[in-house]
């Protein structure tokens, strides 16, 4: 398209439209590299007067599409462009029909779509033009009900976007249904509920209240949206118009209740439970098996402060199964300890196989796929099976058994050993030469030497030293051994580290009674009492966690 022609098209300058079509009538055939036509260009931005003249001179342009299969009228419709829109309907209204030359009539104008599959009646409400889709509604009311390559129709997209006055005006055309084909989008009343739009919801009820038993093609009715999207009052109107919905389940098996508390819609879940309490879906698990079955900590939280009866956490569905036994068994580690923590819960319940929530957890543990968190929540088992099922019949523990070492385990403990006993060799020979308290400036001995805790350091600093020289030693010849010595190495690596660990404490202590004691003495025994207390303190840490 040449530059003047553009130009006048984007600004609307007719006189130049006419001097440029009396040079060259051809001109107005030409295009920008997007395939518009300077009809495009005055639909887009919106010159009436403009377009006009052009469709005196080349009528035929008014169905022109450009690369996105836009026509004038998608554009204008796009861009909520009244007059522009207004002209090309009356256009096409009076557009001399032919059945050979010129078959469009003004229905099939305005159901002309782009390679969207929109009309322009979809772009006008997809870009909340409402003044211009009451006006193509005015022209051809069926085109509310047309669907778009994604199954859409305006109506649809309308009481998604809350377009009441578009939704009213749709609904007011008597439209004979034809048979409904489950879309992904739904109905018209599935998109109003998504938005919110209550006004539309209440319309829709009233005027098409078939809407309210139809599903989308995942088997999902106007409640379940609801309840996804934590409309409350969404959902004591559609319970108030129809009860049994709260009991439909989707294509997953799910009731809407079950959808709540798999997206943690605690607002819905709060109106659901009010006014149907007892739904389950189709194996028998209410909303708590289904906070543990989805692992929502949020969901299940919630319903633990505001549900009060213990019938409901303890409930078993068609397995037999507890939520508890749900959370333990798919490995919710959260989820099973926010029930344990709940005194309601009773972790003594056995399922239909005769498994408690702690042997079913139990399972994985002779397939060593345990994690940290799991082997936590079996040990917060335990503890409630022995503290509250003492007079109950429950399976018996499975003994913990030890993995065997493998290679890469092996090598991975051989590592850290060898890490620490080079570090405690490096600390003791240097704390050979900064021996504690100094030397004498003239005969370069050591101060405290006559001092029996001088002495003590000096052994113990020793010890420590070499121990793990020793240790070193034995760990870079147990990766050459045989199984039987590699294993024999090791466990004489673990005593000699420990001594060699003892000894770094004594020596520490030793230090501190030579250097401190003297001029401050009540640091120096804080410092003692909490070296001798730090063996003691790593055997009650390892003792719970084994109890």
């Amino acid at each position: 398209m040449e530059s003047a022609l553009y130009k006048a098209a984007t600004q609307g300058k007719v006189e130049r439209l006419r001097q440029l079509v009396v040079g060259d009538p051809s001109i107005l055939k030409s295009m920008t590299a997007h395939h518009d036509t300077a009809l495009h260009l005055a639909a887009w931005h919106g010159h009436v007067e403009f377009a006009r003249e052009v469709l005196d001179w080349d009528e035929e342009l008014f169905v022109a599409r450009n690369d996105d299969g836009n026509t004038p009228l998608h554009l204008a419709a796009k861009a909520g462009r009244l007059e522009v829109a207004e002209l090309l309907v009356r256009y096409a209204v009076a557009w001399p029909q032919d059945e050979i030359s010129r078959p469009l009539s003004m229905t099939n104008y305005l159901s002309i779509t782009n390679y969207a599959g929109n009309s322009a009646l979809h772009e006008a409400v997809r870009n909340r033009m409402v003044s211009v889709a009451v006006a193509l509604l005015s022209a051809d009311p069926s085109g509310g009900y047309a669907l778009n390559a994604r199954m859409e129709s305006p109506l649809q997209i309308a009481a998604r976007e809350g377009l009441f006055h578009v939704v009213q005006r749709i609904l007011d055309y008597s439209w004979v249904e034809q048979e409904y084909m489950p879309s992904p989008s739904g109905t018209a009343l599935h998109q109003a509920v998504l938005g919110n739009n209550r006004r539309i919801v209440a319309i829709l009820l009233e005027k098409r209240p078939h809407l309210i038993d139809l599903t989308d093609a995942h088997g999902n009715n106007a409640l379940h949206y609801a309840a996804e999207k934590n409309h409350p009052h969404a959902v004591e109107v559609l319970l108030r118009k129809r009860m049994e919905l709260a009991h439909m389940s989707n294509g997953e098996s799910m009731p809407p209740l079950h959808v709540a508390v798999h997206y943690g819609s605690t607002d819905a879940i709060k109106a659901l439970l009010r006014i149907c309490p007892d739904v389950v879906d189709g194996y028998g698990r209410n909303a708590f098996h289904a906070s543990a079955t989805f692992g929502n900590t949020h969901s299940l939280r919630w319903l633990l402060r505001h549900v009060r009866p213990a019938e409901p956490l303890n409930r078993v569905d068609i397995g037999g199964n507890t939520p508890l036994h749900k959370a333990a068994s798919m490995s919710h580690v959260q989820c099973a300890l926010l029930l344990l923590r709940d005194r309601r819960v009773d972790p003594c319940i056995r399922n239909h196989n005769g498994q408690t929530a702690r042997s079913l957890l139990e399972t994985k543990l002779a397939t060593g796929e345990m994690n940290t968190y799991e082997m936590e929540l079996l040990k917060q088992l335990k503890q409630q099976e022995s503290l509250r099922c003492r007079m109950q019949n429950v399976p018996p523990a499975v003994p913990v058994r030890r993995r065997p070492l493998s290679n890469k385990d092996f090598d991975s403990v051989v590592d850290s050993y060898f890490l620490a006993a080079t570090l405690i060799t490096t600390v003791s020979f240097a704390a050979t030469f900064t021996m504690p308290g100094g030397y004498d400036q003239t005969s370069g001995i050591t101060l405290h030497a006559h001092s029996t805790a001088f002495r003590t350091f000096v052994v113990s600093n020793t010890v420590a030293m070499c121990s793990s020289i020793v240790v070193i030693f034995l760990l870079i010849w147990a990766r050459q051994e045989p199984v039987k010595l590699r294993l024999h190495n090791l466990f004489w690596s673990q005593i000699l580290t420990v001594i060699a660990c003892l000894s770094m404490l004594l020596s520490l202590m030793t230090t501190v009674y030579i250097t401190v004691a003297p001029k401050a003495p009540w640091p120096a025994y804080a410092v003692i009492a909490i070296a001798t207390s730090s063996p003691a303190l790593f055997f009650i840490i390892t003792w719970i966690g084994t109890w």
